[in-house]
């Protein structure tokens, strides 16, 4: 196989360090043109890392990258687009603005004479890209009228028309419809036949044996496994993946439950275009309980915390908290009725940035706070002041902005706002995306001080060792559904195999179900 797709591109001891972390730790990673190079690993692996250094976004603390056996230094993505690299971001990197045209070609517009843009010629070359992706999508479209997958469609046609050699596609089908899934398959066959190489990033085990040739996977920024794709199976991925977090990370319960304080029952929400994002997912936890949700990108976790939360009108469903149905709630009555949540993108959704950490943490509490029609700027700071206490947030004052603190300070910030709503039931989304490892611990040690003061907590990861690490229960999604229930301390491979959409097979959690686990293990 070697002599049919020779290397491409290579990256040689590729080491990168943020303030905090090492980010890659000697890494050798080779592209094969006309091949799939499927890489793969848990989040922050380092997988992200190193495709945006081979994409020119970030360059090597230490390391070379060859490109046709011939050293290149990538400073910026054009350095990296002249080299014939092109990507797609898990992250849409679009203009919802824009039409679909001038997404396609922003920055690379035809001209006359280097001052007029060819309108004509971009709309017949945008139109041909997306006939080429098999889309009926008009050029002329605004890009902000697509679903969420035509969008990637659109992000997907945007790296192919720089006439890319090495095309890498990180998490491209997450938004994506079984029959758009068939269809960049199809591509990426095209491709591969044109001597294009191809580097594939997935978490969906069953999509990389389907799709790839050859396999590389990546743990805590090493290289752990990296051989054709002939003869591997989800275990031999998943053993490279997790290696010695197959034990039992789960922390000791020291605490009883109490009475059930959060309840969901058949909640559903249509996609755009038939299926469903959130599939009659049903669940229930007890007060000084947390149960983790694990699921991979497109599981419909976070829309399932959306529709609790009441952020989709079109759901469907029944969900009590404390035995009191929120049907028609608004989201701010939910608020008051003893739910609370924390988003997973912190920094757009969960704080204001220009701010204060005291107006930060007091934002959602302000009728709390206030007497009659005035707010009582002592009282504020009083609150302010005794949540940072609670949560050990390392300050110098509480009315610098909350910009200044790191990251694990700041989703403490985000934890402490919800919290000062004095919920009973605490939603959280990624609570641990984004900070390093000693913050990871302070965040784990708070969401376990949270649960022995009786508060019930849903919390929803992608990380296989965050779920093991906090969860007195898992429930596992994919394609919307709950597809598997289990216990304190199950082993880690059983969690990731439940979590890949084509091997899991959808099996019903009833109340009754949850009742049979032991309150204590």
């Amino acid at each position: 196989m070697s002599a049919d797709h020779p290397i491409g591109l290579q990256v040689r001891n590729a080491v990168k360090v943020y303030p905090g972390t090492r980010a890659l730790k000697g890494v050798d990673f080779d592209i094969r043109m006309g091949a799939v190079n499927v890489l793969v690993g848990e989040n922050g692996a380092g997988k992200s890392t190193l495709m945006k250094v081979i994409a020119g976004v970030e360059d090597l603390t230490e390391g070379r990258i060859l490109v046709g056996g011939e050293e290149k230094q990538f400073r910026s993505k054009d350095d990296a687009v002249t080299a014939g690299v092109g990507i797609v971001f898990q992250e849409l990197n679009l203009f919802p603005e824009m039409t679909v045209a001038e997404n396609v070609f922003m920055g690379r517009e035809p001209t006359r004479f280097g001052v007029d843009v060819k309108d004509n010629e971009v709309l017949e070359r945008t139109r041909a890209l997306m006939a080429r992706l098999e889309q009926k999508i008009a050029p002329e479209t605004t890009l902000g009228h697509l679903r969420i997958g035509q969008q990637q469609i659109v992000e997907i046609a945007k790296a192919l028309a720089q006439d890319t050699n090495i095309l890498i596609l990180d998490e491209p089908t997450s938004a994506l419809s079984a029959q758009e899934v068939n269809v960049l398959f199809r591509i990426i066959e095209d491709l591969k036949a044109q001597g294009v190489g191809i580097v594939y990033i997935s978490h969906r085990l069953e999509e990389l044996i389907r799709i790839g040739d050859y396999i590389t996977v990546l743990r805590d920024g090493e290289i752990t496994g990296a051989r054709s794709m002939e003869g591997v199976d989800i275990p031999w991925i998943v053993r490279a993946m997790i290696g010695d977090k197959s034990k039992d990370f789960a922390s000791e319960i020291t605490h009883d439950y109490g009475p059930t304080m959060f309840e969901a029952r058949d909640v559903s929400l249509a996609r755009a275009g038939g299926g469903w994002t959130v599939d009659h997912v049903s669940m229930s936890v007890r007060a000084g309980e947390v149960l983790g949700v694990y699921g991979l990108m497109g599981a419909g976790r976070s829309e399932f915390l959306e529709c609790v939360m009441g952020q989709h009108p079109t759901a469907r469903g029944t969900i009590e908290v404390d035995g009191r149905p929120l049907d028609g709630c608004t989201v701010g009555q939910r608020i008051q009725r003893g739910i609370a949540i924390v988003p997973e993108d912190r920094k757009r959704d969960g704080l204001v940035q220009v701010m204060a950490i005291r107006e930060n943490l007091t934002l959602s509490s302000l009728p709390r706070l206030a007497r009659w029609f005035d707010l009582s700027p002592a009282i504020e700071a009083s609150k302010a002041s005794e949540f940072i206490k609670r949560l050990t947030i390392k300050v110098a004052s509480a009315e610098n902005p909350v910009s200044s603190l790191s990251g694990g300070n700041q989703q403490k910030v985000v934890i402490g706002k919800a919290l000062m709503t004095e919920p009973k039931v605490l939603l959280m989304d990624e609570p641990s995306r984004g900070i390093d490892i000693g913050a990871k611990a302070e965040i784990y040690r708070t969401i376990r001080k949270l649960a022995a003061e009786g508060l019930a907590i849903v919390f929803v990861t992608s990380d296989i060792e965050e779920v093991l690490a906090l969860s007195d229960r898992i429930l596992v999604m994919a394609d919307g559904r709950v597809t598997r229930e289990f216990p304190h301390g199950a082993p880690a491979s059983d969690v990731v195999t439940a979590a890949n959409p084509a091997k899991a097979g959808a099996i019903p959690v009833s109340k009754k179900d949850n009742a049979e686990w032991p309150m204590q293990p």
